[in-house]
C-alpha cells in the first residue's frame, strides 16, 4: 500500500525556499536594471537626480526593487543554508 502525506503537510524540500530564491534574484535583477537604465539609456543621472521622467521613474523602480529583492534573495538563502545543515 503506498503511503500519501495528510492534506495538510508538505515536505521539507517544498517550504518556499526555491520560489524565494528565484523571486528574488528576479526582483534585484529588474531593479538593478532599471537603475542601470536610467543611469545609461534614459538620460543619465545628475546632482538633482534624472534628467527626464521616463528616468524618474526607472530610478523609483531601482530603489524599491532592489532592497526588497534582497531581502528576498537573503531570506532565500538563510533557508536554504537552514535546510542544508538539517539534512546533515
Amino acid at each position: 500500500m503506498e503511503q500519501t502525506a495528510r492534506p495538510g503537510t508538505r515536505s521539507p524540500a517544498d517550504d518556499g525556499t526555491r520560489t524565494l530564491l528565484r523571486s528574488g534574484f528576479w526582483i534585484l535583477f529588474s531593479g538593478a536594471l532599471a537603475g542601470l537604465a536610467a543611469w545609461t539609456v534614459f538620460g543619465g543621472v545628475g546632482i538633482y537626480g534624472p534628467h527626464t521622467n521616463i528616468g524618474w521613474i526607472a530610478m523609483i523602480l531601482c530603489l524599491m526593487n532592489c532592497p526588497f529583492g534582497l531581502m528576498l534573495f537573503t531570506l532565500g538563502a538563510a533557508k536554504w543554508l537552514r535546510n542544508r545543515r538539517a539534512s546533515r
